[in-house]
């Protein structure tokens, strides 16, 4: 299969269709205005956030997620992007309505010393699950990825649904009426299945890996979710079946149940450190838990192998919940701070003080290597492991220049590209490459990643009929058998498509797109003088009953037809024609709505030369240029300037081109964006001469040979 067929050949409906029916809108449920109206996206302000009350907190990847009730009453879980030193709110937003709905559907509820909190879990790129409970009673896991959207996946009606895990685009949770775990993923570029259904263990998914207890005690096995297969056993040493884990970066938190054992096993060092038993939430190199008889958060610091004694970093007072993780206190796995609730509601952002591992990139889900603008987009996700400031850049690696630039920031990036240039214009077909950079927003490391793709439904090159950029070249022979001929790049033909029923005399024009699907039209002029314009087929031949419209008749006056490239400015290839009487040179552009201007004279009596070739833009500057041939073997250059209007002629070779029966401004076959020529001589040897960018050529390079039999070469 070619790049061309391979760009086509994928389909936004099977990509994007089936990931459209999981995210479903509070709009589409009928939920009313009133009910779902949230804060304004922009409301930054200091820590500590004051509210009237919080009824759930959870804190990942910089991202505070809290049930807080709204000015007009309501409760909403609301968001807010935190600074990474814990000191100011960037961005406020809400993840979905926690009060009732008209049906009686409502956000799950635990019991809290607040009353009844949502219990939630965010997931590190400003997402947050939570469970929905149905007027039947029954819940539902929903990961909310925006205000008024969340996906939903196949998630089955459960009771008893407790979120145990989520790190990105995955998620584990437990329902107590089934019996089950469940692990999913939320992919809002491609359908995707990672599914599981097992049965109830420890579990902890980190990036793609979901850990879970293995055989014996102590074991504990990662499973890639994405290659669905066991890649990792670890032996962290505990003296059970591990109860709980936690999973983050290098270190695995695990415990023998609520008072048993515990320890970090530090996936560096291979080794486990023992911290102190007791419920634990864990973060990048030091895990905190709440003494209840102190009414202190108490942190243990193991980011150097060994755990050091625990130091209170803040109040809070014992209350009568037992377990007050992600109800009054939370922990950002994602090298970030630690939040709590104080006993007038107000939010605190405290710092560990525990220096961050370097910035890496956890997970990744990469878009293919082919972009067809016509249906298609890439797009792809990359997951931190904090934090980070990121810059994404697409390079044309022909024209050796970078036309796309996004940045962004946060724990996630999520890029992608249109086939569009930073000035909204088609970037030129052919391949690209991309890199993305980020830095961690607290200073510490950062990461570096690129890779490439092949752009089509962009701007054609010169003389291309396959939407790839590279020229094609054209051949009609003596049976009426019309063959595009297609290279990889590389300076040669490497295959072929034909379609046959063409009338002797026929006389093919390759040109440019002349409508907006950025597919070039092949012009030919029939026997009879009619002009057809024939719909351009990006990589197919062309037959003389497919899709045409005719330009009018008469053209058998013209004994020169040739396409130059953009000679007026405007973006779109002209026509260039010579009068056979006069020798008089007519310009025919291109007009908006896909048909040639009147001709206009440009140059007189050019009836010298033998040969003129509309050859492309051969200096760079552009605009279309034009090649002329004469009887001497002098070859000339003429620059377009813009206008219309062809520059004085510049001298490029002598005593040259003298056995030669075709040139052809082939457009560039050598892959370096450059315009190049192919001529046959009249052995049938066809030769090459590299363009080198400035407006001239390299010597001549043979191709093939066998080609006499060709009546025709365009």
């Amino acid at each position: 299969m070619t790049r061309r067929t391979r760009a086509r050949a994928r389909s936004t409906a099977t990509r994007y269709g089936r990931m459209t029916a999981v995210l479903v809108t509070l709009a589409a449920l009928g939920a009313g205005s009133l009910t779902t109206a949230g804060p304004a996206a922009a409301d930054t302000a200091p820590t500590p956030v004051r509210t009237d009350g919080v009824w759930g907190i959870d804190y990942a990847g910089g991202f505070l997620t809290t049930v807080e009730r709204q000015p007009n009453g309501d409760q909403h879980v609301v968001g807010r992007r935190i600074s990474s030193d814990g000191s100011t709110v960037l961005e406020k937003v809400t993840r979905g309505y926690a009060g009732v709905f008209a049906d009686g559907s409502h956000a799950q509820r635990v019991p809290c010393d607040a009353g009844q909190c949502v219990p939630l879990r965010s997931t590190g790129d400003q997402h947050v699950g939570y469970f929905q409970v149905d007027a039947k009673g029954k819940e539902r896991a929903r990961i909310w990825l925006s205000p008024n959207i969340y996906h939903s996946g196949s998630e089955p009606a459960v009771t008893g649904g407790r979120f145990v895990d989520a790190t990105g685009r995955y998620y584990v949770y437990n329902a107590t009426s089934t019996g089950k775990q469940y692990v999913d993923a939320v992919n809002r570029n491609r359908s995707e299945n990672v599914r599981l259904t097992r049965s109830i263990t420890a579990a902890s998914v980190w990036g793609s890996l979901l850990w879970t207890p293995g055989s014996g005690d102590g074991a504990i096995t990662a499973y890639d979710l994405k290659t669905r297969k066991t890649v990792q056993t670890v032996a962290t040493g505990a003296p059970c079946t591990v109860a709980e884990l936690q999973a983050v970066g290098r270190w695995i938190y695990w415990n023998c149940g609520p008072s048993g054992a515990a320890g970090v096993y530090d996936r560096t060092a291979k080794k486990s450190v023992m911290v102190p038993s007791g419920p634990a939430l864990v973060g990048d190199g030091y895990l905190v838990q709440h003494d209840r008889s102190a009414d202190k958060l108490m942190l243990t610091d193991f980011h150097t192998g060994t755990a050091a004694p625990a130091r209170p970093v803040a109040d809070l007072p014992a209350g009568n919940t037992a377990d007050q993780r992600r109800l009054t206190w939370t922990v950002d796995k994602f090298g970030g701070n630690i939040a709590h609730v104080d006993a007038v509601g107000a939010v605190h952002v405290v710092r560990s003080g525990v220096p961050t591992q370097p910035l890496t990139a956890i997970e990744s889900d990469l878009d293919d290597a082919s972009v067809d603008t016509r249906s298609d987009f890439w797009k792809s996700t990359w997951q931190f492991s904090k934090p980070a400031a990121w810059k994404f850049t697409v390079k044309d690696v022909v024209r050796g220049r970078v036309v796309r630039t996004e940045t962004g920031t946060g724990p996630s990036a999520e890029a992608g590209w249109n086939g569009r240039t930073d000035a909204g214009a088609y970037a030129y077909n052919g391949r690209h490459t991309w890199t993305l950079t980020a830095k961690g927003a607290d200073g510490v490391g950062t990461y570096t990643t690129s890779g490439s793709f092949g752009l089509s439904g962009g701007l054609q090159g010169h003389h291309d009929q396959g939407g790839y950029s590279f020229g094609e070249l054209v051949t009609l022979n003596s049976s009426g058998t019309l063959t595009l001929h297609f290279t990889n790049g590389k300076g040669k033909f490497d295959f072929k498509k034909s379609a046959s029923g063409w009338p002797k005399g026929t006389l093919a024009i390759p040109f440019g797109d002349m409508g907006s699907d950025r597919c070039a039209e092949m012009l030919v002029r029939m026997p009879n003088g009619e002009l057809r314009k024939y719909k351009g087929r990006c990589g197919t031949s062309y037959k003389p009953g497919n899709s045409h419209t005719s330009l009018g008749k008469g053209w058998n006056a013209y004994d020169v037809l040739t396409a130059p490239g953009d000679l007026t400015g405007d973006g779109r290839t002209d026509l260039l024609a010579r009068k056979a009487k006069t020798g008089d040179i007519y310009l025919f552009a291109t007009k908006s709505n896909g048909t040639l201007a009147a001709g206009k004279k440009i140059r007189s009596a050019w009836k010298g030369y033998k040969r003129i070739i509309g050859a492309g833009d051969l200096n760079g500057d552009g605009i279309g240029d034009v090649l002329a041939l004469d009887k001497k073997g002098t070859l000339y250059r003429y620059n377009g300037n813009g206008k219309g209007l062809l520059k004085s002629r510049v001298k490029v070779f002598t005593k040259w081109g003298a056995t030669y029966n075709a040139i052809v401004g082939v457009g560039d076959i050598t892959g370096d964006g450059k315009n190049d020529l192919v001529a046959r001589d009249t052995k049938g040897n066809l030769y090459r001469n590299n363009g080198n960018g400035k407006g001239s050529f390299s010597g001549r390079t043979k191709i093939a040979t066998g080609w006499k039999g060709y009546k025709g070469i365009f």
